[in-house]
């Protein structure tokens, strides 16, 4: 069977590892490189190369799927299981949040705002089924179970970063999502799963299964046509190109789905035309000296900064690994009027830079050895109140035609790098059942 996918993401190419024995795969990218939003730069250091992500990714230890696939691999070698450390930046002071002791000592709130914290943290790992929560907001349901001062002096500057105007309307199902997936700390804090020599290990490990398999993976390939006559999957158009296939399996943001099906797709229509996708601009900068020298891998930030977190790669992996200070620096945005949207590139660093000279003293930029900016307008879906409704099924109604991908309910009601591999695989799956099932036409 002749299948194609669009997107060499984490969801399309687990997809095309699962199809390619059996199957003629072919993966169309538009990007230049294979991995959507597990891509990675290729940088030197020393007259080393190494591979570093374009947007910071880690491994939780409940990815059971993501673990398996690295083990399969003959990847489990590279893992490797590491502290990381938590801080929250607020009104200038920077609070380490690792363990109960630490957290105890936030200023911000009082020993009894802490209580409430504390117990709603508990009464979230207790909740088995998040269903039940989609309809209510998270602001509505911080507020009556821990008060509006948790909310106001901790929570709503964590949503403001997250989602920006969107903040208030995001369900409570997805940050209970989202407080579980960060749950797993022991004594000494959190420890988190990454890849010795980066994601592009596991990348390039999945497209060369393919193509030893026989498929093919096109890259600066939009598939600008999902071709459908009499509800059934004819082919696809790539630079004018018709290409036919037996089936597609789309791994691209609803609205794109949309507009490439010529709006054929009757009975997902509302559904595509009301998930919201929000944008990323991630700073990633090489420095000859750490920025964070109280050794954090990951702040929050509460503070007048065109960001809302910064991530210091090397205070979590070894810095022999890379030979220099590797930091990132990102802001989600919402739509494509923003500034970090519309911007140069320069203007967009040059005020990350401003940002971090106002927040750490002692940083100077005479100790930036270069800096790059990746930016994204569909990053990953915004949680909405009712967001549960218009999560995409794996099947998009005419025959053929397999969907996977961050808006899958497998990433719901948190996106993941497990929930893209499980998408990809229940995709794949649900191709050869169907395909399976069917009953040939009798030959006359």
């Amino acid at each position: 069977m002749k299948i194609v996918i669009i997107g060499s993401g984490l969801a399309g190419l687990s997809a095309g590892y699962r199809l390619c024995k059996s199957n003629e795969v072919t993966v169309f990218e538009k990007d230049p490189d294979i991995g959507g939003m597990a891509a990675s730069y290729c940088l030197e250091q020393s007259g080393k190369k190494y591979f570093i992500e374009r947007y910071y990714h880690h491994i939780f230890r409940t990815d059971s799927e993501l673990l398996a696939l690295i083990r399969e691999l003959g990847l489990e070698k590279k893992m490797l299981w590491l502290e990381a450390k938590d801080a929250y930046f607020v009104d200038g002071k920077n609070y380490p949040m690792n363990t109960p002791l630490e957290i105890l000592h936030f200023s911000p709130l009082s020993i009894l705002d802490l209580a409430k914290l504390g117990l709603l943290v508990l009464r979230i790992r207790l909740i088995q089924d998040t269903v039940p929560y989609d309809q209510i907001k998270a602001k509505d349901w911080i507020l009556d179970t821990a008060g509006k001062s948790v909310y106001e002096n901790f929570f709503a500057p964590l949503l403001k970063s997250k989602f920006g105007d969107n903040a208030e309307s995001v369900s409570a199902a997805w940050l209970i999502g989202r407080v579980k997936i960060r749950s797993d700390r022991g004594k000494e804090g959190e420890k988190l799963g990454y890849m010795r020599g980066g994601f592009n290990a596991l990348l390039e490990a999945l497209a060369g299964e393919i193509t030893v398999n026989g498929g093919e993976i096109r890259t600066n390939k939009e598939v600008t046509e999902i071709v459908i006559k009499n509800n059934a999957v004819q082919g696809v158009l790539v630079g004018g190109e018709f290409i036919a296939c037996d089936a597609v399996i789309s791994t691209v943001e609803p609205k794109v789905l949309d507009a490439i099906t010529g709006g054929k797709l009757e009975l997902l229509h509302d559904s595509l035309k009301k998930i919201h996708y929000q944008g990323t601009a991630c700073a990633l900068i090489g420095l000859d000296r750490p920025l964070m020298e109280d050794g954090n891998y990951w702040m929050n930030i509460k503070a007048d900064v065109p960001f809302g977190a910064v991530i210091e790669h090397t205070n979590y992996m070894p810095l022999e690994d890379y030979g220099e200070h590797l930091v990132y620096v990102t802001a989600y945005f919402q739509d494509k009027k923003s500034a970090l949207w519309v911007q140069k590139e320069e203007n967009v660093l040059d005020s990350y830079l401003k940002g971090l000279e106002k927040m750490f003293p002692g940083f100077s930029r005479t100790g930036v050895c270069w800096k790059k900016l990746y930016r994204r307008i569909d990053t990953a879906p915004v949680y909405e109140q009712g967001y549960l409704k218009n999560v995409l099924p794996f099947t998009a109604g005419p025959s053929g035609l397999y969907l996977a991908g961050m808006f899958s309910s497998t990433n719901y009601p948190e996106r993941s790098l497990n929930g893209s591999v499980k998408a990809g695989f229940e995709s794949a799956d649900l191709l050869t059942k169907t395909q399976a099932n069917k009953i040939p036409e009798k030959v006359s």
